[in-house]
Protein backbone atom coordinates (compact mmCIF):
# COMPACT_ATOMS: atom_id res chain seq x y z
CA UNK A 1 0.00 0.00 0.00
CA UNK A 2 1.14 3.76 -0.42
CA UNK A 3 1.96 4.49 2.74
CA UNK A 4 2.55 8.08 2.35
CA UNK A 5 -1.13 8.73 2.05
CA UNK A 6 -1.19 8.15 5.92
CA UNK A 7 -1.62 11.00 7.76
CA UNK A 8 -2.42 9.95 11.31
CA UNK A 9 -2.54 6.65 13.29
CA UNK A 10 -4.88 5.92 15.70
CA UNK A 11 -4.03 3.17 18.50
CA UNK A 12 -6.77 1.13 20.58
CA UNK A 13 -5.21 1.15 23.74
CA UNK A 14 -6.45 -1.47 26.73
CA UNK A 15 -4.45 -4.16 25.73
CA UNK A 16 -2.97 -2.75 22.71
CA UNK A 17 -0.67 -0.14 24.45
CA UNK A 18 -1.10 -0.60 27.69
CA UNK A 19 -1.16 -4.01 29.64
CA UNK A 20 -4.36 -3.42 31.76
CA UNK A 21 -4.42 -7.42 33.29
CA UNK A 22 -1.11 -7.18 34.72
CA UNK A 23 -1.57 -3.59 36.39
CA UNK A 24 -5.39 -4.54 37.75
CA UNK A 25 -3.89 -7.52 39.59
CA UNK A 26 -0.96 -6.07 40.92
CA UNK A 27 -3.02 -3.33 42.37
CA UNK A 28 -5.92 -5.86 43.69
CA UNK A 29 -2.99 -7.87 45.27
CA UNK A 30 -1.73 -4.53 46.88
CA UNK A 31 -5.50 -4.20 47.96
CA UNK A 32 -6.07 -7.96 49.22
CA UNK A 33 -2.72 -7.37 51.54
CA UNK A 34 -4.04 -4.12 52.79
CA UNK A 35 -7.47 -5.58 53.93
CA UNK A 36 -6.91 -9.17 54.33
CA UNK A 37 -8.63 -10.39 51.59
CA UNK A 38 -8.44 -13.70 49.72
CA UNK A 39 -8.89 -13.78 46.09
CA UNK A 40 -8.34 -14.89 43.15
CA UNK A 41 -7.20 -11.26 41.72
CA UNK A 42 -6.38 -13.20 38.04
CA UNK A 43 -9.95 -14.47 37.72
CA UNK A 44 -11.01 -11.02 39.27
CA UNK A 45 -9.12 -9.02 37.00
CA UNK A 46 -10.67 -10.91 33.66
CA UNK A 47 -13.94 -11.05 35.02
CA UNK A 48 -13.68 -7.31 34.89
CA UNK A 49 -12.35 -6.71 32.04
CA UNK A 50 -15.11 -9.32 30.46
CA UNK A 51 -18.03 -7.20 31.36
CA UNK A 52 -16.88 -4.13 29.13
CA UNK A 53 -18.37 -5.45 26.23
CA UNK A 54 -21.98 -6.71 27.51
CA UNK A 55 -21.84 -2.84 29.71
CA UNK A 56 -21.20 -0.98 26.33
CA UNK A 57 -23.32 -3.35 24.33
CA UNK A 58 -26.26 -1.51 26.97
CA UNK A 59 -25.52 1.60 25.80
CA UNK A 60 -25.28 0.65 22.49
CA UNK A 61 -28.89 -0.94 22.35
CA UNK A 62 -30.33 1.98 24.18
CA UNK A 63 -30.99 0.38 27.51
CA UNK A 64 -28.67 2.77 28.85
CA UNK A 65 -28.56 6.33 28.22
CA UNK A 66 -24.65 7.49 27.17
CA UNK A 67 -22.26 6.35 29.95
CA UNK A 68 -18.93 6.96 30.49
CA UNK A 69 -16.42 4.16 30.82
CA UNK A 70 -15.46 5.23 34.40
CA UNK A 71 -19.00 4.63 34.91
CA UNK A 72 -19.57 1.38 33.04
CA UNK A 73 -16.20 0.52 34.78
CA UNK A 74 -18.00 0.78 38.68
CA UNK A 75 -21.20 -0.60 37.78
CA UNK A 76 -19.44 -3.70 36.79
CA UNK A 77 -17.13 -3.28 39.86
CA UNK A 78 -19.69 -3.62 42.46
CA UNK A 79 -21.03 -6.42 40.91
CA UNK A 80 -17.83 -8.23 41.34
CA UNK A 81 -17.00 -7.10 44.91
CA UNK A 82 -20.16 -8.98 45.46
CA UNK A 83 -19.56 -12.21 43.70
CA UNK A 84 -16.31 -12.05 45.09
CA UNK A 85 -17.47 -11.67 48.55
CA UNK A 86 -15.06 -8.72 49.26
CA UNK A 87 -15.76 -6.38 51.70
CA UNK A 88 -15.13 -3.92 54.29
CA UNK A 89 -13.84 -1.60 51.31
CA UNK A 90 -14.92 2.57 52.07
CA UNK A 91 -15.91 4.11 49.21
CA UNK A 92 -12.90 5.85 49.16
CA UNK A 93 -11.37 2.73 48.28
CA UNK A 94 -14.01 1.75 45.56
CA UNK A 95 -13.00 4.89 43.68
CA UNK A 96 -9.84 4.54 44.09
CA UNK A 97 -9.73 0.91 43.13
CA UNK A 98 -12.25 1.51 39.96
CA UNK A 99 -9.47 4.24 38.80
CA UNK A 100 -6.51 1.65 38.67
CA UNK A 101 -7.65 1.82 34.68
CA UNK A 102 -6.44 5.42 34.74
CA UNK A 103 -3.01 3.67 35.81
CA UNK A 104 -2.45 1.35 33.75
CA UNK A 105 1.61 0.69 33.16
CA UNK A 106 2.68 0.22 29.09
CA UNK A 107 4.18 -2.13 27.23
CA UNK A 108 7.55 -2.53 27.05
CA UNK A 109 7.93 -1.28 23.86
CA UNK A 110 5.31 1.14 23.74
CA UNK A 111 6.11 4.41 24.73
CA UNK A 112 9.66 4.17 23.06
CA UNK A 113 7.79 2.51 19.46
CA UNK A 114 5.63 5.38 19.69
CA UNK A 115 7.92 8.05 19.63
CA UNK A 116 9.51 6.54 16.62
CA UNK A 117 5.92 6.95 14.81
CA UNK A 118 5.31 10.29 16.27
CA UNK A 119 8.39 11.07 14.08
CA UNK A 120 6.61 10.66 10.95
CA UNK A 121 2.32 10.64 11.68
CA UNK A 122 0.61 12.40 13.74
CA UNK A 123 -0.63 9.49 16.66
CA UNK A 124 -3.77 9.90 18.39
CA UNK A 125 -5.82 7.49 21.14
CA UNK A 126 -9.18 6.26 19.47
CA UNK A 127 -10.25 4.55 22.53
CA UNK A 128 -13.80 3.27 24.38
CA UNK A 129 -12.10 5.25 27.27
CA UNK A 130 -13.34 8.51 27.98
CA UNK A 131 -11.23 11.51 27.34
CA UNK A 132 -10.10 12.22 31.59
CA UNK A 133 -9.00 8.28 31.71
CA UNK A 134 -6.99 8.26 28.55
CA UNK A 135 -5.27 11.41 29.69
CA UNK A 136 -4.54 10.19 33.45
CA UNK A 137 -3.09 7.47 31.65
CA UNK A 138 -0.84 8.66 29.52
CA UNK A 139 -0.16 11.13 32.35
CA UNK A 140 1.16 7.91 34.30
CA UNK A 141 2.52 5.50 31.48
CA UNK A 142 4.38 8.41 29.56
CA UNK A 143 2.78 7.84 26.59
CA UNK A 144 3.10 10.58 23.78
CA UNK A 145 0.13 11.37 22.10
CA UNK A 146 -0.23 14.35 19.56
CA UNK A 147 -3.97 14.13 20.78
CA UNK A 148 -6.17 12.04 23.48
CA UNK A 149 -9.26 11.11 20.91
CA UNK A 150 -12.11 9.03 22.68
CA UNK A 151 -15.40 7.05 21.32
CA UNK A 152 -16.55 9.74 24.27
CA UNK A 153 -16.40 12.35 21.55
CA UNK A 154 -18.60 10.65 19.45
CA UNK A 155 -21.07 9.37 21.82
CA UNK A 156 -21.03 5.90 20.29
CA UNK A 157 -18.67 2.70 21.62
CA UNK A 158 -16.29 1.13 18.99
CA UNK A 159 -17.05 -1.18 16.83
CA UNK A 160 -19.77 1.30 15.99
CA UNK A 161 -18.79 3.25 12.58
CA UNK A 162 -19.34 6.56 14.32
CA UNK A 163 -16.55 6.27 16.30
CA UNK A 164 -14.22 5.80 13.67
CA UNK A 165 -15.68 8.83 11.22
CA UNK A 166 -15.49 11.46 14.00
CA UNK A 167 -12.31 10.76 14.60
CA UNK A 168 -10.77 10.93 11.35
CA UNK A 169 -13.10 14.39 11.40
CA UNK A 170 -11.27 15.60 14.11
CA UNK A 171 -7.96 15.06 13.05
CA UNK A 172 -9.22 16.91 9.68
CA UNK A 173 -8.34 14.21 7.05
CA UNK A 174 -10.42 11.81 5.25
CA UNK A 175 -10.93 7.99 6.60
CA UNK A 176 -8.37 6.54 4.32
CA UNK A 177 -5.63 8.76 5.30
CA UNK A 178 -5.85 6.93 8.92
CA UNK A 179 -4.41 3.97 9.81
CA UNK A 180 -6.02 1.71 12.76
CA UNK A 181 -3.75 0.20 15.05
CA UNK A 182 -4.41 -2.20 17.72
CA UNK A 183 -4.60 -6.09 18.87
CA UNK A 184 -7.69 -7.24 18.24
CA UNK A 185 -9.01 -8.23 15.12
CA UNK A 186 -12.75 -6.68 15.63
CA UNK A 187 -11.74 -3.29 15.84
CA UNK A 188 -9.25 -3.19 12.65
CA UNK A 189 -12.43 -4.88 10.81
CA UNK A 190 -14.80 -2.38 12.26
CA UNK A 191 -12.47 0.68 11.25
CA UNK A 192 -11.90 -0.90 7.47
CA UNK A 193 -15.38 -0.41 6.68
CA UNK A 194 -15.39 2.98 6.81
CA UNK A 195 -11.84 3.09 5.26
CA UNK A 196 -8.91 3.65 7.94
CA UNK A 197 -5.78 1.14 7.16
CA UNK A 198 -5.47 -1.13 9.44
CA UNK A 199 -1.86 -2.52 11.19
CA UNK A 200 -2.58 -5.49 13.67
CA UNK A 201 0.10 -5.49 16.78
CA UNK A 202 -0.07 -8.69 18.45
CA UNK A 203 0.12 -8.64 22.22
CA UNK A 204 0.30 -12.38 23.28
CA UNK A 205 0.41 -11.62 26.77
CA UNK A 206 -3.15 -8.95 26.92
CA UNK A 207 -4.68 -12.73 27.98
CA UNK A 208 -3.80 -16.25 29.10
CA UNK A 209 -4.25 -18.84 26.73
CA UNK A 210 -4.83 -16.46 24.17
CA UNK A 211 -5.23 -18.01 20.50
CA UNK A 212 -2.16 -18.01 18.72
CA UNK A 213 -1.68 -16.95 15.70
CA UNK A 214 -4.67 -14.87 15.29
CA UNK A 215 -4.11 -13.31 12.36
CA UNK A 216 -2.00 -14.32 9.40
CA UNK A 217 -0.07 -12.02 7.44
CA UNK A 218 -2.09 -10.63 4.50
CA UNK A 219 -5.22 -10.42 7.11
CA UNK A 220 -4.36 -6.62 7.38
CA UNK A 221 -2.25 -3.53 5.81
CA UNK A 222 0.66 -4.56 8.17
CA UNK A 223 1.12 -7.00 10.96
CA UNK A 224 3.77 -6.42 13.48
CA UNK A 225 5.13 -8.00 16.90
CA UNK A 226 5.40 -4.91 18.44
CA UNK A 227 5.66 -1.19 17.70
CA UNK A 228 8.85 -0.87 16.93
CA UNK A 229 8.26 -3.60 14.00
CA UNK A 230 5.85 -1.49 13.08
CA UNK A 231 7.98 1.19 13.01
CA UNK A 232 10.64 -0.35 11.09
CA UNK A 233 7.67 -1.43 8.46
CA UNK A 234 6.68 2.19 8.00
CA UNK A 235 10.30 3.23 8.13
CA UNK A 236 10.01 5.77 11.39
Amino acid sequence: MAIDQVKALTFDVFGTVVDWRTTVIREGRALGEAKGLTVDWEAFADAWRGGYGPSMNRVRTGELPWTKIDDLHRTILDVLLEKFEITGLSEEEKVHFNRVWHRLDPWADSVGGLLRLKSRFVIATLSNGDVALLTNMAKHAGLPWDCVLSAELARHYKPDPEAYRTTAGLLGVEPDEVMMVAAHPGDLNASAKVGFKTAYVDRPLERPGREKGLVAEGDFDFVAKDFHDLADQLEC
